[in-house]
């Protein structure tokens, strides 16, 4: 009898290896016999043993694998990749019945896995608690189904809707609109999400580092999109620190060495073009992109409707009155709660 509640446990096993396994998607496995739970696994990280894998191993009793059910939260792999396929794993050890939520969009998958158990004898079931399973992987079916990254818009604003005080010089301090905690859950962010993106003035004024600090966790790739390469060589971005890819019109004629340099395409008016950006971060390989600003590009995404999620904090208790003014809010709001007395808003374009 196929239940929810072992597709549930294939989710929250796969959680626990968020930030870790991208560009691979976090998958988890359940093996059920008479009922009761035998065996469980998930995929760690990019690289090592995947669910199913980790599940098998954890069963005590190998011969009750062969009147057992596993449940998987991404259709088993068929090819090899760093690792052996586990859809000839399920049939080495004999499983008859799989359950799965979501068929793999990876074009060396996408099907080839089910085709294969169901040709060699095996009861798959697909779709349980499917839109769930989509959730839970959004940023890799985004990336494979859209080719493209999953877009994240990401700002800090006053009560009275400011990004920030107006500045002409990177001598004027920044408005200082986070407050510490706000500012650990950024860092949680940075560490789970493939790629950081900031404009040119933003830039030029923050001189940001734009690395993870306040979380435990690996950095994002940096992306600085800087048309005429006006940030200064000197600049915390060219630190050497992170990976990082400077987009612009027109390579240097003599590189940065802890930098990669990728042209794009910009309009008549020197604004970039969203999709080609977007698309050279696909060629990238990177999965999800956090756009941290300035205003400008934050706009730019909004009017393109090339964007996924809005991650918005706002100090209730801070009025500016006046400066750089924030973008409005768009799409559904999915999330919110209160973090030392600031609304942090979650907003899905669906």
């Amino acid at each position: 009898m196929i239940e929810e509640k072992y597709m549930w446990r294939c989710f929250e096993l796969a959680r626990r290896g968020k930030g870790n396994v991208a560009p691979n998607p976090m998958v988890g496995a359940v093996i059920v016999c008479d009922g009761k739970i035998i065996g469980e696994g998930y995929h760690r990280k990019c690289g090592e043993a995947h669910a199913e894998v980790n599940a098998v191993a954890s069963v005590r009793d190998p011969e009750l694998l062969k009147r057992s059910v596993i449940y998987v939260s991404l259709e088993p792999c068929s090819h090899y990749g760093k690792t052996p396929p586990c859809a000839n794993l399920i049939l080495d050890k004999g499983i008859p019945e799989v359950v799965v939520a979501n068929v793999d969009p990876f074009p060396e998958v996408s099907g080839r896995g089910i085709r294969l158990l169901r040709d060699h004898g095996v009861k798959v079931t697909e779709g349980l608690l499917a839109e769930q399973g989509w959730e839970l992987n959004r940023r890799f079916f985004t990336f494979h189904t859209k080719k493209r990254p999953y877009v994240i818009l990401k700002w800090a604003q006053s009560a009275d809707s400011f990004l920030d005080v107006c500045r002409d010089s990177a001598d004027v301090p920044p408005l200082l609109i986070s407050n510490p905690q706000s500012a650990i859950l950024v860092h949680k962010l940075r560490s789970e999400e493939s790629a950081i993106l900031v404009g040119t003035r933003t830039a030029l004024l923050d001189n940001p580092s734009l690395t993870v600090r306040h979380w435990a966790g690996r950095n994002p790739v940096r992306i600085l999109l800087d048309r005429t390469l006006k940030v200064p060589q000197n600049y915390k971005l060219y630190d050497g620190t992170a990976r990082t890819v400077v987009l612009t019109q027109k390579k240097p004629l003599i590189s940065h060495p802890a930098v990669e340099y990728r042209e794009v395409e910009f309009d008549a008016e020197g604004r970039v073009v969203v999709a080609s950006l977007l698309s050279s971060l696909y060629e990238l390989n990177l999965q999800s992109v956090i756009v941290e600003g300035g205003a400008a590009l934050l706009h730019s995404f909004l009017e393109s409707n090339l964007w996924d999620e809005m991650r918005v904090e706002t100090a209730m208790d801070l009025v500016v009155k006046s400066g750089v003014e924030a973008p409005s809010l768009a799409g559904t709001l999915v999330e919110e709660r209160f973090v030392g007395g600031h609304s942090l808003q979650v907003r899905r374009n669906f």
